[in-house]
């Protein structure tokens, strides 16, 4: 983040990252304007107003609306209705908040663009490939949100939170005085404000999801679940059923309405099979088999030891070094040098 005279179009939401990141390019004399987009009735767009006056830039409101009901909420429900467990800010990203950010500054002939996640954009030296590096600070690092973006947003993308720590970020604001420093952390899922995905999916779909059966590891029907949207690769508690020891849903059938349950240790699994690949740091040609990685398969989850063994177009199964808890349909799986662990080569989906 230099200091230099440009001009940079900034995603405000209103929450205290975006609102920071905003401030520290107007510090350094950047030429800012503010974008808000209105993504679904929970959009707080005076929150976002606020913001800007504070920092003193102007704001534009984007309608969002269609763009975000057919590439997140859309996708959301067919991901449950399918079995999986979908992450939508994945899809978001890519598809809406920073992809509607980079076609509108680029309308405004701005060359840049920014957010307040906490990961850094990169370019690498040898191959001209822009990809994200994680933040310094693991705990809120967002790289493994940001896996599906392409070269061109990636080209246009900058990121000044990687190196802060948050609660210093805090503080600063407070200091200031910034109404944004006492926001809490934003949701995982924004458009549920209840968080009730499985009323809010039904409804989409205008239809329940019925019940179905259990089946444990030896192929034995043991119980009735209450519908395959309730459940999760890996989920112990609330099964509803009783068997005398502890069970973990180890695979959900959409086709056959049923839940697979094991016993504990069982939920862990060797490899993962992933597609809908997406290339940062690595040239697609240089994908190959015996290519050492380090793979995260949640947000939340420390990268793991693991190597590619087989590829077959689009679609690639990774052999972990050790056995991973929960590999779960639907959510990415994201792809970090082994070396230098916080560079993002390439990221895809869990589908098994």
């Amino acid at each position: 983040m230099e200091n230099r005279t440009t001009a940079i179009l900034v995603g405000m939401s209103g929450g205290l990252d975006s609102t920071y990141a905003a401030y520290r390019y107007k510090a350094l004399g950047y030429q800012v304007s503010g974008a808000v987009l209105r993504m679904s009735a929970e959009t707080d767009i005076a929150a976002a107003q606020s913001a800007a006056d504070q920092v003193g830039i102007p704001l534009e409101v984007i309608d969002a609306q269609d763009a975000f009901d057919r590439h997140v909420k859309t996708y959301f429900v067919q991901a449950y209705a399918n079995g999986q467990t979908p992450n939508p800010c994945v899809e978001c990203n890519r598809y809406v908040k920073i992809a509607l950010l980079c076609e509108r500054a680029k309308a405004l002939g701005i060359p840049r663009v920014s957010t307040g996640h906490y990961a850094r954009v990169m370019q690498d030296e040898t191959s001209g490939r822009y990809f994200v590096r994680a933040a310094e600070d693991r705990r809120k690092d967002q790289s493994y949100v940001l896996w599906q973006l392409p070269q061109w947003m990636l080209s246009m993308l900058d990121l000044p939170m990687a190196a802060l720590d948050k609660t210093e970020v805090r503080r600063h604001a407070q200091e200031i005085g910034f109404t944004a420093a006492a926001s809490k952390e934003s949701q995982d899922i924004c458009f549920l404000p209840d968080g009730d995905y499985i009323s809010f999916v039904e409804r989409r779909l205008g239809k329940t999801f019925p019940r179905g059966d259990f089946i444990d590891a030896s192929g034995k029907v043991v119980g009735q679940h209450a519908g395959i949207i309730r459940y999760t690769v890996g989920q112990r508690k609330g099964l509803g059923i009783s068997l005398g020891h502890p069970v973990f849903v180890t695979k959900i059938d959409a086709v056959r309405n049923c839940v697979h349950l094991a016993p504990a240790g069982q939920e862990y699994a060797g490899t993962v099979t992933v597609e809908g690949l997406n290339f940062q740091r690595l040239p697609p040609e240089a994908l190959t088999v015996g290519l050492p990685v380090r793979v995260k398969i949640r947000y939340a989850a420390p990268p793991a030891s693991a190597v590619v063994a087989s590829v077959c177009g689009d679609r690639i199964e990774v052999r972990f070094d050790e056995a991973q808890r929960a590999v779960t349909p639907g959510q990415s799986a994201v792809f970090y040098d082994p070396e230098e662990s916080r560079d993002v080569l390439f990221g895809g989906r869990i589908i098994g």
